[in-house]
């Protein structure tokens, strides 16, 4: 028989840790600074959080999945390691189509988020009542006043803003670097859910060598 403890002291400390750590990041980065300030106007860029929530999704079930691969291993069972393997490859998949999205759609999520600026900046002027939270928003958020110059705009500025920043710039590099790390992180969890199912399988195959030599 294989050494029991060896397989679920690796597999459910490794995938709750792993998990909980996607969890915090995907809350975190949807619900604090930047994002968190966007999300409460009316024309929120929903499809941008897209990525997070599949993020969020994919921890939640890889702390599941940790505790039925310590269970398959614990018992020895190629049924419940087979699971594990299938749940590994859906992570997988959802992990590789989060970081590909972050990096190949990065350009449109700039461009959506630099055309809600630009709709609030034109009713900042059409009505100034009607647009002054939505622009003072987006100034607060991405520490950051008009576009070629302040002037026009300057009451929707931060007060701590010293030194003029250009929203449109603003905005194409601060989504950009969230992008990337987005990216980065799914295509890394994906990497780990490799190892993962590697490990799933030579299990499996050890099981079942040993089932034939008894």
């Amino acid at each position: 028989a294989l050494p029991r403890e060896d397989p679920s002291a690796w597999l459910l400390p490794s995938g709750r840790l792993a998990g909980s750590a996607v969890i915090v990041f995907g809350l975190w980065f949807r619900f604090g600074g930047t994002i968190k300030d966007l999300s409460s106007e009316d024309k929120s860029p929903e499809y941008f959080y897209v990525g997070l929530y599949v993020l969020v999704g994919a921890g939640a079930l890889m702390m599941a999945v940790g505790f039925f691969g310590c269970c398959g291993a614990m018992r020895e069972s190629q049924c419940v390691l087979g699971s594990f393997f299938t749940c590994l490859l859906v992570i997988f998949a959802a992990e590789v189509t989060t970081g590909v999205f972050a990096f190949i759609g990065k350009s449109v999520a700039i461009r959506h988020v630099q055309t809600m600026y630009e709709e609030a900046y034109n009713d900042y002027f059409k009505d100034r009542e009607r647009g002054n939270g939505t622009l003072i928003t987006f100034h607060s958020a991405f520490q950051c006043c008009g576009k070629e110059s302040s002037d026009q705009v300057q009451p929707t500025c931060p007060k701590d803003l010293l030194v003029h920043k250009n929203c449109i710039d603003e905005i194409e590099t601060i989504i950009s670097v969230k992008l990337q790390l987005i990216g980065i992180v799914g295509i890394g969890v994906a990497g780990l859910t490799i190892f993962g199912m590697i490990f799933s399988m030579v299990l499996c195959c050890a099981i079942r060598n040993s089932r034939d030599v008894i």
